[in-house]
């Protein structure tokens, strides 16, 4: 299976990782791995103030702070995998990938906000789940 692993580097992305590594199915050597993560787009004024090279390094070196605890988890595991970082909207990046890349699979943790936190401050797995074509876990 190719499988889009969604990442932000809070606590909901540690227990997607742990519940992975307890499901053999689908923590396995045999599956190919991609982690995503997106950084949010700076207003353009702000981006228009500090530089574009400013701002590449800075939306760079967040990425890594995201995807290198992961990426050294997988490793510890024996599975490498790839790393695509974005900058824009989570939930439409995560959803444009999974379908572009042909992924068999999104596994993403949820903060599970619930219907009226999903109203008030929107959800990045409602977006992904609305626009996605491929199947997605979701792990609380």
């Amino acid at each position: 299976m190719k499988i889009l692993l969604a990442v932000d580097g809070s606590e909901f992305t540690k227990k997607m990782l742990a519940y992975l590594a307890t499901h053999d199915e689908l923590f396995s050597t045999s599956n190919k791995y991609t982690l995503i993560t997106a950084q949010a787009q700076l207003p353009a004024r702000a981006r228009a103030v500090v530089g574009k090279e400013v701002v590449e390094t800075y939306q760079r070196e967040e990425a890594e702070k995201v995807l290198a605890p992961v990426s050294t988890f997988l490793a510890r595991h024996g599975i490498e995998a790839k790393s695509i970082t974005k900058v824009g909207h989570a939930g439409e990046i995560i959803s444009k990938t999974a379908d572009s890349g042909k992924f068999d699979m999104v596994v993403m943790g949820s903060h599970g906000h619930g219907t009226l936190g999903n109203l008030v401050m929107g959800s990045v797995a409602t977006q992904v789940l609305a626009h996605c074509k491929v199947p997605v876990l979701l792990v609380r």
